[in-house]
């Protein structure tokens, strides 16, 4: 039972929530805190100092006193206003990620919410009344106001949720669910809309994702070098501690453990061979930095949600703080960077399976397809690697470069770390379905191995079986697109990642870089 505003979260953790693998409470010390909170915003907004959101308007108009009887009225209007979101709603689960990830800040008692407004918060996960929210109009400061502010309109009654075939009016599930809209307190809009959690939900989902990208990544690297009979001494263990970054450390040691006791590997140890490609050569190099960034990207994921980004922060009544915890910059800088990181995956992936077409390895016949001709092969497959790698590279221009004055110059620098974050999950499905035409590609090279009469390691003869259960070896050419499917399916599904238990204990850095 996970304990709001008091239990570390993690983006596991609130994935696990989401998915209702995990359950969550408030405790009386988060009750008692939210309470505390709540009672010093009445005494404010009951007297006479002026305190930016309470007893003012917003952004530009915090120069506007509101007078004792308007500041609920107040909070009402903010959540109306601010509702301009555009576009396609986000997924449903991120929706219930933001609402976690805020209930969570909220509880923290810092923010001046009302205990109503956590309680039907809490009610709303706990029964999966799950609001649509559109995808645009967040610049990351100020906080995500445009889809928070969608995210918090069912507690008005207003808005839509999720239904079991589309969306439905907010009014109507209250009605189903005998509830009235809640009556704001002095600061409830605010704290609602005032907060990082619609990119720190794309980031949640992006470590998750990545973190599969990765894995995959030394899968099919591995399949790969079994299949063109590369060389296992660039993933040698003294190599790495000559330039030990933790990352390249890492998937070397995942690599040598995927092709531990390889018959193939071993059949041409003494072979004339100097060196393969960097492709694979370098494979802890690439894989090893892109993994500090996904590092990094979690660490500082793990302060974010754990913290209180809204603003002002309550202390006490004599000190509330106007401060910029709602600014997105420390998230939008990592996601940008791992949305690169993302990226090179999907190149050097590419750059593999091109590879593995060019009939330069022995056993290996062009385009891995015997008597090619009238046969194309794997030819075009690679043409679709080639395009979303090339596709990336336009998507991994930084958002956070970017920042356009918004509230007429009062918020005169902006994160646009939302944008980076819907960017980055676009960039990381892109590189699934490169990993997944690489690993059909690599599961190919490798039949030619077995024809040898040889087998690769036991791990990775099991990787190869499932493949094969999915796709079959194609001896002639077919319809690449529908093997290509259900290999991206296999791919996010994770069903290959379980086959690699045991590997995934080898490195010393297998909690550090495996536990999200």
């Amino acid at each position: 039972m996970f304990k709001l505003g008091i239990d570390h979260l993690t983006a596991g953790l609130a994935l696990a929530i989401a998915r209702g693998e995990e359950q969550i409470e408030i405790t009386t010390d988060a009750r008692e805190s939210v309470k505390a909170s709540e009672a010093i915003v009445d005494e404010i907004a009951a007297g006479s100092r002026t305190v930016y959101g309470i007893n003012t308007g917003f952004g530009p108009l915090c120069d506007t006193k509101i007078s004792p009887k308007d500041t609920k009225e107040l909070q009402r209007k903010i959540l109306l206003s601010h509702s301009v979101g555009t576009g396609e709603p986000i997924s449903k689960e991120l929706s219930k990620v933001m609402l976690i990830l805020k209930v969570h800040a909220l509880c923290k008692g810092f923010s001046g919410v009302s205990e109503t407004v956590v309680d039907r918060i809490v009610f709303q996960i706990k029964n999966d009344i799950i609001p649509v929210v559109p995808k645009q109009g967040s610049v990351g400061a100020s906080g995500d106001l445009a889809p928070l502010s969608h995210l918090f309109l069912p507690l008005l009654g207003e808005g839509y949720v999720w239904g079991e075939s589309g969306r439905i009016t907010a009014a109507e599930v209250l009605s189903e669910n005998g509830l009235k809209p809640v009556n704001l307190g002095a600061k409830d809009g605010l704290a609602l809309i005032n907060g990082t959690q619609f990119i720190a939900s794309h980031a949640v989902q992006l470590v998750e994702r990545m973190y599969k990208v990765l894995s995959h990544a030394d899968i099919s690297a591995a399949m790969m070098v079994e299949g063109l009979k590369g060389s296992e001494m660039p993933f040698n263990a003294q190599l790495h501690e000559t330039r030990p970054h933790i990352g390249n450390v890492h998937v070397a040691s995942r690599v040598r453990a995927l092709l531990k006791d390889s018959e193939i590997v071993t059949s041409h140890k003494n072979c004339d061979k100097v060196q393969d490609p960097y492709s694979l050569r370098c494979v802890p190099q690439v894989h090893g930095t892109s993994r500090n960034a996904w590092l990094h990207l979690k660490e500082t994921l793990e302060v974010e949600i754990n913290s209180v980004t809204d603003n002002p922060i309550v202390f006490s009544t004599d000190l509330t703080i106007s401060g910029g915890n709602f600014h997105g910059q420390p998230m939008a800088l990592p996601i940008d960077y791992v949305g690169l990181a993302c990226s090179e995956i999907g190149n050097i992936s590419d750059r593999r399976a091109y590879l593995a077409l060019e009939g330069k390895y022995e056993g290996t016949p062009k385009l891995l397809m015997e008597g090619a001709g009238m046969d194309s092969g794997f030819m075009i497959v690679q043409y679709t690697t080639a395009a979303l790698a090339s596709e990336n590279k336009g998507l991994c221009w930084p958002a956070s470069a970017d920042s356009i004055p918004t509230s007429m110059g009062q918020e005169d620098h902006v994160s646009m770390g939302s944008i980076s974050g819907r960017r980055a999950n676009e960039i990381c499905g892109n590189v699934e379905q490169i990993l997944a035409i690489e690993l059909m590609c690599a599961a190919q090279a490798y039949d030619f191995r077995k024809k040898d009469g040889l087998k690769g390691s036991k791990v990775m003869e099991a990787l190869h079986a499932e493949i094969r259960k999915h796709v079959d070896f194609a001896s002639e050419d077919r319809i690449f697109g529908d093997d290509i499917e259900k290999m991206v399916s296999l791919v996010r599904d994770g069903r290959l990642l379980e086959l690699t238990k045991e590997v995934r204990k080898e490195s010393a850095y297998s909690e550090l870089f495996e536990v999200f």
